[in-house]
Parts: C-alpha cells; structure tokens; sequence
C-alpha cells in the first residue's frame, strides 16, 4: 500500500504541463486563415506564367511558398488542440463577416487584359482582409504563439501591402 501510495504521488508531480491556452477565437481565426491562406495562394498561382515584371513574379512566387508553408503549420495546430479543420457553415458571419475573395474576382484576372494592375489590386484588398483578421486575434485570442504569428501576419502583410502600392504608383 505505502508503494502505491508513493507511485500516486510520485505521478502527480511528473504530469506533463498543459499545452497552451487555446479559446474559440483562436480556433475561429486559424480555421479562416487557412482558407484565406489557400485563396491567397490560388490569386498569386495565377501571376505564374502572367506577371511580366520580376518585382510582381518574384512577390507571387514569395506569397504562394509562405502561405503553404503556413496553411501546414495551422492544420498541425487545428490537429493539436483536436478541432475540425474547417469552421462550421455560417460561422464566419460570427467573427467579423469578414468576406472571401470573391470567386469571380478570380476568374477575371485569369482573364485580365491589364494583369498586373488588377492583380495588385486584389491582392491588396486580400492582404488587407488578412491583417484585420490578425488584429482580431490579436485582441480576443488566447493562445501566445497563435497571438504572436498574428503580430507577424499583421506586420508582414502590412509591408506587401505598401510594396503594392508603390508597385502600382510605377
């Protein structure tokens, strides 16, 4: 009995520590970046083989392999803290309405007579929607390291922004 009684105390002070704090905003926001990330990536997928400027090919190129790379990171995480990977139908009116690109948007750039000028501009608008969504998280999240990528999504994509724009100005 004093073996047991040893073994249950010894037990209680080895318990891993707990993961970190995750609440519903935190899941809400990776669960929509990932689909902005993957809509991001299909709007730079489409500057292959159109963009005829190296600055406009080279920021394409830099978006479609950093935003897969993140997509990857937040489904890991969705995995982590056992939450579906997509969030449920309507629940995006919930936190911020924040609208997805619009598939039609899309489709005519494919079709674009001045590719690049509208490129930017939706690219603009789409980056745009990612920083709001990061200072969303930034504010009602839990989590650090989902708080602290947000601050990094917020800043970084703030700078595409700006880089477009002077893109643009040329």
């Amino acid at each position: 009995m004093a073996v047991l009684a040893l073994l249950l105390i010894a037990a209680c002070g080895n318990s891993p520590p707990a993961g970190d704090p995750v609440n519903a905003e935190d899941v809400m926001f990776v669960q929509m970046m990932v689909q902005h990330h993957r809509q991001g990536i299909e709007i730079a997928g489409v500057a292959d083989g159109r963009a005829t400027t190296p600055e406009v090919r080279t920021l394409a190129a830099a978006i479609a392999s950093t935003q897969q790379d993140e997509v990857e990171m937040m489904l890991r995480w969705l995995h982590e803290w056992d939450q579906p990977l997509t969030a449920a139908k309507g629940a995006h009116d919930h936190h911020g309405g924040m609208p997805e690109t619009d598939r039609k948007q899309i489709a005519a750039l494919r079709k674009s007579k001045s590719f690049e000028r509208d490129f930017l501009n939706l690219l603009i608008a789409h980056q745009d929607d990612a920083v709001q969504m990061a200072t969303a998280e930034e504010t009602g999240g839990v989590s650090p390291k989902v708080k602290t990528w947000a601050g990094q999504v917020e800043s970084s994509r703030r700078g595409q922004v700006k880089l477009m724009l002077d893109l643009l100005k040329r």
